[in-house]
């Protein structure tokens, strides 16, 4: 491949190629970040069908607001931050966090800890917003202050539901946790 035809592959020169109508160049931008929209979206409401929507809709999304990108920053945490954010509206819509309390006692109903080998199965065990607080925390880097402003909430509750979250991974991990049996 010639220098003048490795440019027009660039993720800048994909966006203006975009932005000018071309469905090519938004289909090589769409496949270029799918699946780790899809992988974020999957991991915060732990529901295959939602993820491919909040995907859609996140690229939607995308296509509307591309002469608002810039060029010379990176695509993909733009696109990390609308699919968290899409998430996070389902989320209130279905007014998953209408009771704090619920929270913290929500039955175990995943596999077993000696069969969970990775982070996601570990993090299905939470509620989804607890789900979504940790991975959006931890992984993403988000603070405190950002989740309690999209949550409506105040950091205090969001410093709360990701202590005790983290608390209770932190006991699926330890050896015989909740597996003593009287």
């Amino acid at each position: 491949m010639d220098e003048a035809a490795k440019d027009e592959t660039t993720e800048p020169a994909l966006l203006r190629r975009a932005r000018r109508g071309d469905e090519t160049a938004f289909e090589a931008l769409y496949h270029g970040h799918a699946r780790a929209i899809h992988a974020l979206a999957f991991r915060l409401t732990g529901d295959a069908a939602a993820a491919e929507d909040i995907v859609q809709d996140t690229f939607l999304r995308m296509f509307g607001f591309l002469s608002g990108l810039r060029e010379d920053t990176p695509l993909r945490p733009w696109l990390k931050r609308v699919a968290a954010n899409l998430a996070i509206d389902r989320l209130r819509r279905g007014r998953h966090h209408a009771d704090d309390d619920a929270l913290l006692h929500a039955p175990d109903d995943g596999p077993s800890p000696a069969t969970v080998a990775e982070a996601d199965g570990l993090l299905r065990r939470l509620p989804p917003v607890a789900r979504t607080l940790v991975w959006l925390h931890e992984m993403e880097g988000w603070s405190h202050e950002e989740l309690a402003h999209r949550f409506g909430r105040s950091p205090s509750w969001s410093k709360s539901i990701l202590s005790r979250s983290l608390s209770r991974l932190r006991g699926h991990l330890e050896p015989g946790a909740g597996n003593e049996r009287s």
